[in-house]
């Protein structure tokens, strides 16, 4: 998560520590995390590291394996004294580097953790109480007075080292991702794009970025997700126009998730809101279907499908057809929200557990948002309005790239109904809302509220 050169504190401490004597570059592949990771996650982190590794000017030390065994094997065939990293709050990472510690420990090394991925590491904001925010307007206002460090000076001249032992000859092949393109990563990727969107972009943000139609968004999603940009460099470059705000704001929730991730680790697996357990899914080969009819992005709702076949097509999607794509398939499908989250971490490039499971919770009404679930997106109405001459859904749905103007949203309504090729809606919006909102009051009934 800190594939960067610029910016980096741990980078800068180590350098200082080494007084001289060099410092080895080593990434392990984690099993534990490359095994579940899909095909497009794999190759762009391979990518990245290349880019690192040619940004380095020396081999970038790859081991793959448990890191447990990996990092304190490196460090006793280099005769390190010290490995230093960032702090990663995660529930496995933050595991994980705890035993790495001990594992140093055992053998007279140390491991130095300096800065995190975040401008304010998860845990330092806090209620006046000690305890953690559930919901974001305080969280950021709290997290905007606490404020956050300039980002790291450049690192001294470091003189890199390589390792004995294995060389980077034992990478694993990239996955073939097929069409799906993948856009430049690594570090001068992610800054020619924050140059280009801050000069351009950054000014209309809060205007277009809800807008799928539209390049209005940072596309720096994925080299956040991957370290190869720190939130802070671009917290620092941010003024008070009406676009920066925006901006900081969506930063914000992003430690927002980190930090209740951090606090609530089994939030990653299971609804944050307990009473929510017993919400009634649907299971079975019908829901099965379903499921699969929303994955291919051929549900019969245009804005739907489109941000589906976007998913595929890139490793990534809008994050306002984030938001409607999951709410249909929490409730007008009525599945259980994990497994859209588990798919959408199969394909995003940018996919980040704590981001990606409590946006998943903030639809579901399981997570954050103090009124969730009333909160059915209308997949006609979002459509029209996120994209109002439909240029969206013809971009990814083919079959409809004849249907002109807004009509593309509602093609059962065409004469002689959807182009052929095109389904009709697998269910009808207005019932199924009517079932959701039914099943939540079933399953609340009585609960307290998060506050």
């Amino acid at each position: 998560r800190d594939l960067r050169v610029q910016d980096n504190p741990a980078l800068c401490l180590a350098a200082d520590a080494s007084a001289g004597a060099g410092v080895l570059p080593l990434f392990v592949l984690d099993d534990a995390l490359w095994a579940p990771a899909g095909p497009v996650r794999r190759a762009y982190l391979l990518r990245s590291l290349r880019e690192l590794a040619g940004s380095l000017g020396v081999p970038l030390h790859l081991r793959v394996g448990d890191p447990v065994r990996e990092v304190p094997r490196v460090a006793a065939e280099l005769g390190a004294r010290e490995v230093h990293c960032a702090a990663d709050f995660g529930p496995y990472g933050s595991r994980r580097d705890a035993a790495v510690e001990h594992a140093l420990a055992d053998a007279g090394r140390a491991l130095v953790r300096t800065g995190s991925p975040y401008a304010v590491s998860p845990g330092r904001v806090t209620k006046p109480d000690g305890s953690a925010y559930r919901v974001f307007t305080p969280f950021f206002r709290a997290w905007s007075a606490h404020g956050w460090r300039a980002p790291a000076s450049a690192p001294p001249a470091v003189r890199w080292l390589e390792a004995p032992g294995r060389s980077k000859d034992g990478w694993p092949a990239e996955p073939d991702l097929g069409d799906l393109r993948l856009p430049g990563v690594g570090e001068r990727a992610a800054h020619e794009r924050w140059r280009q969107f801050a000069g351009t972009g950054l000014a209309r943000y809060g205007e277009l970025r809800d807008r799928a139609d539209r390049p209005g968004t940072s596309g720096l999603s994925a080299a956040l997700r991957w370290g190869e940009i720190h939130p802070r460099t671009l917290l620092a470059e941010l003024g008070n126009g009406p676009g920066d705000i925006v901006l900081r704001k969506e930063l914000a929730w992003r430690e927002f998730y980190a930090d209740v991730l951090h606090q609530s680790p089994g939030s990653a697996r299971a609804s944050l809101r307990p009473e929510l357990a017993g919400m009634e899914h649907e299971r079975g080969t019908g829901a099965d279907a379903h499921f699969r009819a929303w994955a291919d992005g051929r549900t019969g709702y245009p804005f739907v499908d489109a941000g589906m076949r976007q998913l595929q097509a890139e490793g990534w999607m809008h994050i306002r057809v984030r938001m409607v794509v999951a709410s249909f398939l929490v409730k007008d499908l009525h599945q259980d929200w994990t497994r859209g989250a588990r798919w959408f971490m199969r394909w995003l490039r940018d996919g980040d557990l704590a981001s990606n499971q409590h946006g998943w919770q903030w639809v579901a009404g399981t997570g954050t948002d103090a009124a969730p679930y009333h909160r059915v997106f209308n997949p006609v109405l979002q459509g029209r309005r996120f994209d109002p001459d439909g240029d969206y859904v013809r971009r990814y749905v083919p079959e409809l790239r004849e249907v002109a103007g807004a009509a593309v949203h509602e093609p059962w309504q065409l004469p002689g109904g959807p182009p052929d090729g095109y389904p009709l809606p697998v269910v009808d919006h207005h019932e199924e809302r009517v079932v959701a909102l039914e099943r939540y009051a079933r399953a609340t009934a009585g609960a307290p509220r998060e506050t």
